[in-house]
């Protein structure tokens, strides 16, 4: 059954969305797993990989599922309701920026991959395993989380392109791509002078 696509109506569902967002998988493992908060260490974001330095991989993975799901549950409930594509595009980014502005947390969320992730894949699928790819890929080959959520971000929107033109789906994954890299300016700057963490050293001081 379609539900209605007045403005209205995608105000509350962008809404919803951004409150399923704001839901902190990485706080609620900490407190699962009895660790210390996340952002009390490392890089003090509360995602999965900052989550790993914590040594906890149970955490971690917790963290990592959690996030994603939240991206993938948002779109999959707009496809249950027939919401128009227009509205589920902004739920994806609702839910997006829930994670990375987290009214449960005063706004000082995570860098949104994971979330993003999980939102791609179930709005566009290929987009979202061909990013998913290029993520493993740098990481594996690099090992540094930030530098693999770049390049992922970056490729997102022309795999979107490339697969499906410049509809409204590439533009999503864009600004999403485009948000990605500029939530990761610290690490860049890290990157470039050497000094960026990489995945699986322990926390920091």
């Amino acid at each position: 059954m379609l539900m209605p696509a007045s403005p209205l109506f995608a105000i509350l569902a962008c809404l919803v969305a951004y409150l399923i967002g704001s839901v902190s998988f990485a706080v609620l493992g900490a407190r699962l797993f009895r660790l210390a908060d996340p952002r009390t260490y490392g890089s003090g974001n509360p995602g999965a990989t900052n989550v790993l330095r914590s040594g906890n991989r149970k955490a971690a993975i917790f963290t990592l599922a959690g996030d994603t799901l939240k991206g993938v549950a948002v779109i999959l409930l707009c496809r249950a309701l027939g919401l128009a594509e227009w509205i589920t595009g902004l739920v994806a980014l609702a839910a997006f920026y829930g994670h990375i502005f987290p009214v449960f947390l005063k706004f000082r969320g995570g860098k949104g991959v994971a979330t993003a992730g999980g939102a791609l894949l179930a709005l566009e699928f290929w987009t979202g395993i061909a990013s998913l790819g290029a993520w493993i890929v740098t990481a594996r080959v690099t090992r540094y989380s930030s530098l693999a959520a770049i390049v992922a971000g970056v490729s997102a929107p022309v795999f979107s392109i490339l697969l499906h033109g410049a509809d409204g789906q590439a533009r999503v994954a864009f600004i999403m791509g485009a948000t990605l890299v500029a939530r990761h300016h610290a690490n860049i700057r890290r990157l470039r002078a050497g000094t960026e963490t990489r995945i699986g050293d322990k926390k920091e001081t």
